[in-house]
Parts: C-alpha cells; structure tokens; sequence
C-alpha cells in the first residue's frame, strides 16, 4: 500500500464523507493518529477488527475471532475497552458463544456514529488535515 502523501484534492474528499476517510489507507491512518492524540484509538481499532471479522470465512476462526474482540473491546476491564451500553454488551456475551458474522454488528454501527459525530468533525478541524488540504 502506497503510504504516500495524498494530494489536497484527495484530502478534501475525505470530509465529504467519513467512509471516504477510511477507505483511503493515508486517511485511515491519519484519522488513527488523530484518535490516539485524543487517547480514544480503541474506537477505530475496534471497528477494524470487525470489518476483518466480518469477512472471516472459516467457523472456527470466527469464534476465536469473536472471542479475542471481545476479551479486547467488550468485556469489563478490557485493554481497549470501547464505550458501549450494558444491553450491547450483554447481548454480545451472548452471541459470541454461538458466532456469526452479525455478533458485533450493533456496537459496530454505534462505535461508528460516535467517531462520525465525534471524532470525525473534530479532525477535519485538525491542523494536520488542513495542512494536507493546501
């Protein structure tokens, strides 16, 4: 993946929207740094982790998939512990033991909201993205 600097048109695509953000590798990682400097990277890390799960194909691996997000981003305590409500939790705990591609999908849509309205603003104020928009 070319790691290059993105010209400023390309830059300015992405705050027409956040999913051009972070289909682009300079935007997703740009964006990533942006998050650890307000010390909430596990977001994205999160919804990374269930993109790949989601395209995971193999049973087993999914269920050790789900269980290593979970022991990562759900659980009480969790290293990247990400902030979602009890209900979403629960439900979780519980759809991980049997795992499907859709585990994760209510926290997923909820972690993404909360970087778009968020987050997502917030960097496209950032000096570091309108210096790569001149």
């Amino acid at each position: 993946p070319s790691f290059c600097r993105p010209s400023p048109e390309e830059a300015q695509l992405w705050s027409e929207a956040f999913d051009e953000l972070l289909a682009n590798k300079y935007g997703l990682a740009a964006f990533r740094a942006f998050l650890k400097s307000e010390f909430c990277e596990e977001n994205i890390e999160f919804w990374l982790a269930c993109e790949d799960f989601k395209k995971t194909k193999s049973p087993q691996k999914l269920t050790s998939k789900a269980k290593k997000i979970y022991n990562d981003f759900i659980e009480k305590e969790a290293p990247k512990e990400i902030n979602i409500d009890f209900q979403t939790k629960n439900m979780i705990a519980q759809n991980i033991q049997e795992a499907t591609h859709t585990c994760f999908s209510a926290a997923q849509k909820r972690v993404y909201s909360l970087m778009e309205n968020n987050s997502y603003p917030r960097f496209l104020e950032s000096e570091f993205y309108q210096e790569l928009c001149k």
